[in-house]
């Protein structure tokens, strides 16, 4: 696993207790990698490694050192997963399938219609697997329309081509933002990549009427708007962080060893570093 920061990364967990749970002899370590490192850390590998891990700042970064990209990391505009196989690196993104695989788990109703909190990697990569799963219409909330203008593009340029629109993420926060107070019930899914931090009263009460919210966040846990929904009533679905990280982590595992991920195992792991890191 690479990044920086990279220390609070639960894919070791999750990606050790997988390849024991298949009785692999394999190790997973995290490697702090700040920008600009990636190519000099790829240089010093040898033919022992099998592939790597990949968060921010390095997703973009691997773009221009992989020898052969996925589909959906073109699509993207972003790698997650370099394979190493041989001589040749594949850079892929299990972002988009992990995203489309955590909220298929939770819940099977048509969604058509999505409102994403944020702008940036997470928000682009959750955005195309919801296009990927029928979702026609996408509205970006941000606070700074200029910094998702390339989620936006990237968004548009699915080939199922979603109506994307972008407005404020805060009631009030521009002259045409939503009515002040006012609920949104007219989309089937909320997906929310800002901090817990900036999940106001306000904000949470505006989605409360919305039947799938999926928080991207896995710690703290649970989030205002995930709590919202924990808390309540009904028959809404939360989808966590947790459900987005273990199933992207299991096709990595996929695709590093060409077997089937023990989901369970990886699952159970990581719900158990969560317990011990917040005890309650």
């Amino acid at each position: 696993m690479l990044g920086d920061p990279i220390a609070h990364s639960l894919s070791p967990v999750l990606h050790r207790a997988g390849y024991a749970e298949l009785g692999l002899d394999w190790s997973y370590d995290a490697h702090r990698v700040p920008a600009g490192r990636l190519a000099a850390f790829l240089d010093g590998l040898d033919e022992e490694w099998r592939g790597l891990s990949l968060t921010m700042p390095l997703k973009r970064e691997a773009l221009v050192l992989a020898d052969r990209l996925t589909e959906r990391a073109r699509l993207a505009g972003a790698v997650n997963t370099l394979v190493l196989d041989g001589a040749e690196r594949v850079g892929d993104n299990t972002d988009l399938p992990g995203a489309a695989a955590a909220i298929r788990e939770r819940t099977t109703m048509p969604l058509v219609s999505a409102v994403v909190l944020g702008g940036g990697a997470t928000a682009t990569s959750v955005g195309l697997a919801l296009v990927d799963l029928g979702v026609t219409s996408v509205r970006l909330a941000v606070r700074d329309a200029s910094r998702a203008t390339e989620t936006v593009g990237l968004l548009r340029s699915h080939p199922a081509a979603p109506e994307v629109s972008v407005e404020p993420l805060a009631d009030g926060q521009w002259s045409d933002g939503p009515d002040p107070g006012a609920r949104d019930s007219s989309v089937d899914i909320v997906v929310s990549t800002i901090p817990a931090s900036a999940q106001t009263p306000d904000l949470v009460d505006r989605w409360r009427d919305v039947p799938v919210v999926f928080e991207a966040l896995y710690d703290p846990w649970p989030t205002p708007l995930a709590a919202s929904v924990l808390d309540g009533s009904g028959d809404r679905v939360v989808v966590g962080g947790l459900d987005l990280l273990v199933h992207q982590a299991a096709l990595q595992l996929e695709l590093f060893t060409g077997l089937t991920a023990p989901l369970a195992a990886m699952r159970e792991a990581g719900e158990r570093a969560l317990a011990q890191q917040n005890p309650a």
